[in-house]
């Protein structure tokens, strides 16, 4: 019954490294670049939560859905923003360009929300917006939560793949993300397709954000420091560029950090899931999901 309760608190956490990992492999499948302020995207949702989970009724379904709702149209809203100012200039620069920009507004954000007059660099408690029911069953502890965040997180997971594999738009994700100069020669327009990318990504962090608030109960400008890192380790593990690689990356990493965590190495829980990130690329750089695309000449 131990092992039926590291699984299901595995699933739970694993479901939020999936979401943010989507964010990560789909920006990098359509620009071949990492996003580092996707994780404080992450943190921007848990915090647009918190805000409005305190003036709506706690612990009713439609204040929960209205907080999640709420913070995945800000924080989509938010990386169209940062893809405009901040990333379509460099469009045409070198890679390294592109990532010591996001490096720079990732930082920027952090420090902005620290500041005491947009959010500070306490803790604050994040309120418990959807209804919280504990259930136990032969030793096993079953919390609404977990539930709530594994579900949304299944729904957001299918609806992602619904969005890229059967939709105009996806496909045109897809056709940028193969053969850029081919696509714009079809009529594809590469702001529009990008700016959605954005969108969709931050969206998913969004309510990664607000997910994993839910079950760590805290909210506080560096929040996203870490899972973030795990989450762009779960995106390379699955394999970045794939979304079923994330999302198993996602699961892995929740599994790996979950199960660690509760045996006697839990001091290493980290310092073993990276570990286990650098065996995996030197066997097999492409990630577990992964293809090599081949360079064009």
């Amino acid at each position: 019954m131990e092992f039926a309760q590291q699984l299901l608190n595995a699933l739970s956490l694993g479901a939020i490294y999936a979401l943010i990992a989507l964010g990560f492999t789909m920006v990098y499948g359509v620009l071949r670049f990492i996003n580092f302020a996707h994780s404080d995207v992450f943190m921007i949702g848990a915090v647009v939560g918190s805000l409005l989970g305190n003036h709506l009724p706690m612990g009713t379904w439609w204040g929960g859905l209205a907080c999640l709702l709420a913070a995945m149209a800000v924080c989509a809203l938010l990386g169209v923003v940062i893809e405009r100012v901040a990333y379509r200039p460099l469009r045409d620069a070198p890679r390294l360009n592109v990532l010591i920009t996001s490096i720079g507004v990732s930082l920027l954000i952090e420090y902005l929300f620290q500041n005491e007059h947009v959010f500070g660099a306490a803790p604050r408690p994040f309120p418990p917006v959807f209804p919280s029911v504990l259930w136990q069953w032969q030793g096993l502890s079953i919390s609404s939560n977990q539930l709530i965040v594994i579900g949304v997180a299944l729904v957001l997971v299918v609806a992602l793949e619904l969005i890229v594999y059967r939709t105009r738009i996806g496909t045109a994700m897809r056709a940028i993300s193969l053969n850029p100069r081919a696509a714009q020669l079809v009529g594809i327009n590469p702001d529009v397709v990008v700016a959605f990318t954005f969108a969709l990504g931050s969206a998913l962090a969004g309510a990664g954000g607000v997910l994993y608030a839910l079950n760590y109960q805290s909210v506080e400008p560096l929040m996203g420091v870490m899972p973030g890192l795990k989450a762009f380790v779960a995106a390379v593990l699955g394999g970045i560029g794939s979304i079923p690689g994330a999302a198993l990356g996602g699961l892995l990493i929740g599994g790996i950090e979950t199960f660690i965590g509760g045996s006697q190495f839990s001091t290493y829980k980290d310092a073993i899931a990276f570990a286990l990130l650098i065996l995996i690329l030197l066997f097999r750089p492409t990630g577990l999901l992964g293809r090599r695309i081949p360079e064009k000449v």
